[in-house]
């Protein structure tokens, strides 16, 4: 494991991980709900963001640009924090843009312009792409294998909790005034000294035990398609929880409560889902197709759906394996990456992801409206994830046959 950029001989990482295991995890856990909290915080307030500035230009769309400008600014800068990530240290970088984090998401408290809020919102997506990144990369430096795993699997069920979780919060918070949700973004002033006392620097370099194992072909190149599925992947994982409501109203489900159970359900699915997937570490690869199928299902119950109950059986489901989803794309992601460019593929993976969270409804909406609604998109998407499922099904037998060839003429 990489050891702290330090002279004098020191316990590695790993060392100073072991004697506080739940303390660094927990720490990395938060941190990397912060760019969650970002996304899901203000959406219970738009309407009454949007009612505020009533009379600016264009308010009604760049209300709405408050609460997802942050995801597409995680997704563009993403790489270039890993870049940062790698050439600064993981360390550092976390404890700078978890402040960051803190004084521009609380700016809308003070701010009177529309447009300058849009602007702070931009600026927390660009804290949220150092710190997901560091969080990400860190949690590859300090473990390894299953342990590695079974911390990837924890940061996705982190996720999931945290989105319903803040979104009452946002939502509680909201009664009392449309800025009052802002204050939560200070826990960064909470996070950032925690995070500098306890969690260790890491070496950038990497040890001379993992550099025999390195692949050798540039990071671009060995990311190339991993990125390109965890684009998709983010796709098929935001569509429930994105869309679940307007599907319900589109059967005429409209009740408050009713939409809230249904969102709970998807959210401990994606959960149970994420618990699962630390049950069958050794084989998520292998089990990736079959992954991609449950979630088609998923789709296909809630695209033929003619009632909510059934709608939510459908929603469980694709959440349930998009639960094992999540973890599984940045695991075989990781496995490609050595401790030198750990950063960098990190940021380029969590572009893939977010600007994928980011592109979902809005190929939604213009693939409902070439098929008549909703729904029909939705099933469309299944029928596309089972396309590609299919496909990695057949790389997998092919390089399965490829290396029994060569297993037997060796």
């Amino acid at each position: 494991m990489p050891a702290p950029a330090t002279a004098a001989p020191a316990a590695p990482p790993q060392a100073a991980v072991l004697a506080r295991p739940r303390l660094t995890a927990v720490l990395l856990m938060a941190g990397s709900c912060l760019p969650i909290l970002g996304a899901v915080l203000i959406a219970p307030v738009l309407p009454k963001l949007q009612d505020h500035f009533a009379a600016t230009p264009g308010a009604d769309v760049l209300a709405p640009m408050a609460l997802t400008v942050p995801a597409l600014a995680l997704g563009v800068m993403a790489p270039f924090a890993g870049v940062l990530v790698d050439r600064l240290g993981r360390h550092r970088l976390l404890v700078v843009a978890t402040v960051l984090y803190a004084i521009v998401g609380t700016a809308p408290l003070y701010l009177d312009s529309l447009g300058a809020i849009v602007a702070s919102r931009v600026l927390v997506g660009v804290a949220e792409s150092a710190i997901m990144t560091s969080c990400t990369t860190l949690i590859g430096d300090y473990w390894t294998g299953r342990q590695r795993e079974r911390y990837l699997a924890l940061q996705a069920m982190c996720a999931a909790v945290s989105a319903t979780a803040f979104f009452a919060l946002g939502g509680a918070a909201g009664s009392a005034g449309w800025r009052v949700p802002f204050w939560a973004y200070g826990i960064g002033l909470l996070l950032a000294p925690l995070m500098a006392a306890f969690l260790r620097p890491t070496n950038r370099q990497q040890p001379a035990a993992d550099t025999s194992t390195a692949p050798a072909a540039p990071l671009l190149r060995r990311l190339l398609a991993p990125c390109a599925l965890t684009f998709f992947g983010a796709m098929v994982f935001y569509t429930m929880p994105v869309e679940t409501s307007y599907l319900l109203d589109d059967l005429g489900v409209t009740a408050s409560a009713a939409i809230g159970l249904s969102t709970a359900l998807a959210s401990a699915a994606t959960v149970a889902g994420a618990v699962a997937f630390t049950r069958v570490t050794g084989h998520a690869e292998r089990l990736l197709p079959a992954v991609l199928v449950t979630c088609a299902v998923g789709f296909g119950i809630v695209a033929f759906a003619g009632n909510a109950p059934l709608l939510v059986a459908g929603a469980v489901v694709n959440c349930f394996a998009g639960g094992m989803l999540l973890p599984t794309l940045i695991t075989r992601t990781l496995a490609l990456l050595g401790a030198a460019d750990r950063g960098r593929g990190t940021g380029l993976w969590n572009a893939a992801f977010f600007l994928g969270e980011f592109v979902c409804p809005v190929a939604l909406i213009g693939v409902s409206k070439a098929v008549g609604g909703l729904a029909a998109a939705v099933g469309v998407l299944g029928a596309v994830t089972l396309l590609v499922a299919g496909g990695l099904a057949l790389l997998r037998a092919r390089d399965g046959a490829r290396l029994r060839v060569d297993n037997a003429t060796a």
